[in-house]
């Protein structure tokens, strides 16, 4: 199934203390190591407010600034496949099964996972860009939250069950150095 991979590095980092895509991790970027889990995509891009010439993909800025929700709706206006794996700059530990994974879990509706608490993960999913005009229509409402588009439109979700084969740290999500300092 064609798909577009779209990294989120829009945010102010300000818990982090520096820019999180380009912090060192294991030898590379945080976003270096999202794009190479992304690497079976037709295309890949980044959505970010700044600019990051050093990886080598197109980098657009947000089309409607509404934090997440304001990425997802350029992720899902710039791609060119039906659907787009997206993900926050700071998952360093997704790999390509995972995005395989997931496609095979795709059918109409965005496929999201959920961590060992039980919690939604929407900046490490599968959406259709068939959903850019209800996005559109929900921002222009005022929406704000990206769980609460999820639940207006519906999604499949994934239980943590069936990602445990891809590792306990599939799903860390880096908002101070030292969440990556044990691992």
């Amino acid at each position: 199934m064609r798909f577009s991979g779209a990294v989120l590095a829009g945010g102010r980092s300000s818990r982090f203390g520096q820019d999180k895509a380009r912090f060192v991790y294991r030898g590379r970027a945080l976003l270096e190591w999202v794009l190479l889990s992304l690497e079976e995509a037709d295309e890949r891009f980044v959505v970010a407010k700044r600019v990051y010439p050093e990886f080598g993909v197109p980098v657009y800025a947000d089309l409607v600034e509404a934090g997440p929700l304001g990425g997802l709706y350029t992720a899902l206006r710039r791609a060119a496949a039906p659907w787009v794996a997206v993900a926050a700059c700071d998952l360093p530990h997704l790999r390509r099964e995972y995005w395989a994974f997931l496609l095979s879990w795709a059918y109409d509706r965005p496929v999201i996972p959920l961590d060992e608490q039980g919690r939604l993960q929407p900046l490490a999913g599968l959406y259709p860009t068939a959903l850019a005009s209800s996005l559109e229509a929900a921002l222009y409402r005022g929406a704000r939250s990206l769980k609460g588009f999820l639940r207006e439109v519906g999604y499949r979700e994934i239980p943590w069950e069936h990602l445990v084969p891809f590792g306990s740290s599939l799903l860390l999500n880096a908002n101070r150095p030292e969440d990556l300092g044990s691992m």
